[in-house]
């Protein structure tokens, strides 16, 4: 069968190998050896989340799951069905497999996120009473334990008691004929105490001799005074056996009436083992899950260029020739792609280290030829990507990286190698016909099934279904493939486009063609892809023929890829390049690989020109290639620094802005807290002056306090801070000059001209004074710099006069004091009664520079009032909401102009 076949071209059984080394049961190794591929992608979605889910829990911390106590138990539930009699390990084994199977679901329900896992779980049928029997009738032991049975402890009491009586007899034997005993020791022979006499004085000690030593000096004789004793004993055993049989027996009929359940049991430890393993296999390989993509829309087949000018003259008829087929919806991505079984050999067997690929195939094509040097990685490249398809159809990740998208392929077909036997009478190239004949008879046979499933649709439109049927067999006969050998027969009911096969296969070609004559050979592979590219959804194939690299510009479902070879070091570097095609590099192989050089130089001379150009034009493609490869890698680079240059900088600008605010949190404290102190002394002036007469001189010294209250709290009140010294080079200063990013010493000082000698290094030379700064950043001050700001200074106080002369003189104090001559109380009032009042109050209040209107907080509608006909009062030059102290949302302060 090609599907076996193509498993063990691709080497999966090797692949479950290393799979089952990750298994924690013996039931886990023997499903990975064993792994079989799903049949749906069902299946696969299933088994797919049971990886992920048991990858989380790999990954949690105590989330791993544990199968310690689990075995093999599936004989001894056969055995127990089959009415055998169970021994006490295998009753053990049971047992202790109940107890691993609860702690597993245990693990399990106390995870979140593992819906899969738990409906898993649910499954498991633990009997914890069959478990806690068979532990009590079952010791550590595995014998049947003195507390199964009052009646099996009352033999062994009895067995003992017995045991006693013999050996204390015995014992005194020994004692008494201590000159006849070859040494003082009581033993057994066939399950009677016995001791051991020597051969010339057996006399000595009458009784029964059981056995002799190898050299027949020692007797092992069983004493007359013990012979009933014995006996006693031998019954006691026969009895004893039967009670535990009994036991035993009893427990494997409970066994029995469960044995379903176990086996389910088993199954489904068996599953979650094997999920297990895989997760912990794609922890290892650095593999990630899967996506798979769907199929689009139907569209039609690419036409044939070959036929253009056919089609042409019939447009309608070529139109209806062709077939509907649906491309994938995305495209398939598989970047960093690495072959599980070189990743192993370099880990564990010191291998070379592996060269991942790309393979990065757009939803419209359908073949991709690869072309390249031999030993090269064609082949690796084809058993990787097989082994990829597997792995996701089987529920494992794949050794790429992330995004992981591939389409789920029903079969996964491969002609891979040289099958050619004596035996058999196969060439080379009989073998691959023979292998790539049963993988079309699979294609066919595919076709044929969804064929009679889509027959058995209803037909609205019969006429034009005869045409597409009748367009459909002249499309696939005329394929060079199926002329000798496949036929469609005609169905009874016609197909539409719509309802053909969707292939959906994924077929693998090694050296297509090879083997024969290379011009025939070539029009075989050529034919054959065609063919594949209709009735498969993919087909990876690799060969030398410079024809199939053409069929890219003829086709728009084929694409040319190619292994790398560096012609510098004469060595493939196993990189897959997309969209160029190949160079062989034969002779140049040849040549590194020993033949005579002689032959490799007149080998060259057969070559034509022609391929010499093509050869040179590709090797220019593939630099070309290389160098953009060279910047895009150092874009990245570059990209990937300004990013970590960005995040440093926004972390230190954060962390500034963090600063900033802490500081003007730090400043608000301490001005609420200078203002606090302020208004409680000024309160204290006010409250003193309004308990007193108010006489001038009471007045003068309150402003007098008020006025060192200001010098206290108000820093434009206190003395102006000391300007800082202007920065000024002297000779022997270090100084830097930034234009020229230079730090020099100062020779000498500044002349007329603002003009300084320096000295960097061994050169000297002149430079201007606003050229330079001090090593913290200080800037010198120059004469422009100087009459700039004097020139400021003066327009400053200019203007200051002239606004001072403009406006007229007004009594203003410092400070407005709150008295009872600036203070109104408009409690209850009306707004237009309040507005007549306020208008007075203010022209009284005009020498306090400031009224106090207390109008109550209620509904507030009065102080909007006020508040409104303030706004627009001519003497008003601002107003507020007095602070908490002085009545706050109750009272308004009006400053007047």
């Amino acid at each position: 069968m090609i599907q076996s076949e193509t498993l063990e071209l691709l080497e999966w059984p090797r692949l479950c190998q290393h799979l089952a080394t990750f298994a924690a049961t013996k039931l886990g190794v023997a499903a990975a050896l064993d792994l079989q591929i799903p049949a749906t992608i069902a299946q696969t979605a299933e088994l797919l989340a049971q990886t992920q889910e048991a990858y989380q829990l790999e990954s949690r911390a105590g989330g791993a799951l544990s199968f310690e106590g689990i075995q093999d138990i599936g004989t001894s539930l056969q055995r127990a069905e089959l009415q055998g009699l169970l021994s006490g390990e295998e009753l053990l084994g049971i047992a202790t497999t109940l107890a691993g199977a609860r702690q597993l679901r245990r693990i399990i329900d106390s995870q979140a996120d593992v819906p899969t896992l738990k409906e898993l779980a649910a499954q498991l049928r633990t009997y914890p009473e069959l478990e806690q029997e068979i532990h009590r009738c079952i010791d550590d032991r595995a014998q049947v334990a003195d507390r199964a049975t009052p009646k099996l402890a009352g033999i062994r009491v009895q067995m003992r008691q017995l045991r006693d009586r013999i050996y204390q007899i015995l014992q005194g034997i020994l004692q008494r004929q201590s000159n006849a005993v070859q040494e003082q020791l009581i033993t057994q022979r066939s399950g009677r105490f016995v001791i051991p006499v020597k051969a010339p004085q057996k006399d000595a000690i009458p009784g029964i001799v059981h056995d002799s030593s190898a050299s027949g000096a020692t007797l092992y004789v069983e004493p007359h005074s013990t012979v009933n004793l014995n006996n006693q004993m031998r019954q006691f055993l026969r009895q004893e056996q039967a009670e535990e049989e009994a036991v035993r027996r009893a427990l494997t009929e409970q066994v029995a009436a469960v044995k379903p359940d176990l086996d389910r049991l088993l199954v489904v430890v068996t599953t979650l083992d094997l999920a297990a393993g895989k997760a912990r296999y794609s922890f290892w390989l650095q593999a990630n899950p899967p996506k798979f993509i769907e199929l689009g829309e139907p569209e039609l087949a690419p036409k044939n260029p070959e036929k253009e000018d056919e089609e042409k003259e019939d447009e309608e008829n070529s139109e209806n020739s062709q077939l509907l087929i649906r491309n994938l919806r995305s495209q398939i991505t598989l970047r960093q792609l690495r072959h599980p079984l070189l990743v192993w050999q370099q880990q564990h067997e010191q291998g070379f280290p592996v060269v991942p690929v790309d393979l990065t195939i757009a939803p419209h094509i359908r073949v991709v030829a690869i072309t390249g040097p031999n030993t090269g990685g064609k082949t690796v490249t084809l058993k990787t990507l097989g082994l990829a398809a597997l792995m996701a159809k089987a529920g494992m990740f794949v050794a790429a990286r992330e995004p992981v998208e591939l389409p789920w392929f029903d079969n996964i077909l491969a002609d891979i190698g040289d099958e050619q036997s004596l035996q058999q009478s196969l060439s080379t190239f009989s073998g691959h016909i023979r292998r790539i004949s049963r993988i079309l008879e699979v294609l066919h046979n595919k076709s044929q099934a969804q064929g009679e499933e889509n027959s058995n649709l209803t037909i609205t439109n019969s006429q034009q279904q005869d045409q597409e049927v009748t367009d459909t067999q002249n499309t696939v006969s005329a394929l060079p493939i199926l002329k000798p050998k496949l036929q469609i027969p005609q169905p009874q009911i016609p197909i539409t486009n719509s309802q053909l096969p969707i292939p959906k296969s994924l077929v693998l070609l090694d050296e297509v063609g090879a083997g024969t004559d290379p011009s025939e050979g070539s029009a075989l592979a050529i034919a054959l892809l065609k063919y594949l590219a209709q009735h498969s959804l993919l087909t990876v194939a690799t060969t030398h023929f410079g024809e199939l690299k053409a069929l890219k510009y003829q086709d728009s479902r084929f694409e040319n890829a190619s292994v790398e070879f560096d012609d510098n070091s004469m060595q493939p570097t196993y990189r897959l390049l997309w969209g160029i095609p190949g160079r062989s590099n034969a002779l140049t192989i040849a040549k590194r690989l020993g033949l005579l050089p002689s032959i490799v130089d007149e080998a060259q001379t057969y070559v034509g020109g022609a391929s010499q150009d093509v050869n040179q034009v590709i090797a220019g493609l593939e630099a070309q290639r290389r160098k953009q490869e060279t910047k895009a890698r150092e874009a990245t680079q570059l990209l990937h620094q300004t990013e970590k240059l960005h995040r440093e900088v926004s972390q230190k600008a954060a962390a500034l802005q963090e600063r900033e605010r802490e500081l003007k949190i730090a400043q608000e404290v301490a001005v609420n807290e200078a203002i606090g102190s302020a208004k409680s002394e000024i309160a204290q002036i006010i409250r003193r002056l309004q308990s007193g007469n108010q006489t001038a001189q009471n007045a003068q010294q309150a402003t007098e306090t008020l006025n060192q209250i200001s010098q206290k709290h108000l820093p434009s009140r206190q003395q102006p801070a000391k300007p800082k010294p202007s920065f000024m080079p002297k000779v022997g200063d270090r100084i830097r000059i930034p234009s020229l990013g230079q730090t020099a010493e100062v020779l000498s000082g500044p002349d007329a001209n603002e003009e300084l000698s320096v000295r960097f290094g061994i050169m000297k030379m002149t430079v201007k004074l606003g050229e330079i700064e001090s090593l913290d950043g200080q800037k010198p001050e120059t004469k422009a710099q100087l009459a700039k700001v004097a020139a400021q200074a003066q327009a400053l106080a200019t203007a200051k006069a002239k606004q001072a002369a403009a406006e007229p003189a007004k009594p203003n104090p410092e400070i407005a004091i709150r008295t009872a001559n600036n203070s109104i109380d408009l409690r209850g009032a009306r707004v237009s009664d309040a507005e007549i009042e306020i208008d007075r109050a203010l022209s009284k209040a005009v020498e306090y520079g400031a009224l106090w209107i207390i109008h109550g907080k209620g509904t507030g509608q009065l102080r909007r009032g006020v508040h409104e006909f303030l706004a627009n009062h001519p003497q008003v030059s601002r107003f507020e909401l007095a602070s908490q102290k002085e009545g706050g949302a109750g009272v308004t302060v009006v400053y007047l102009k």
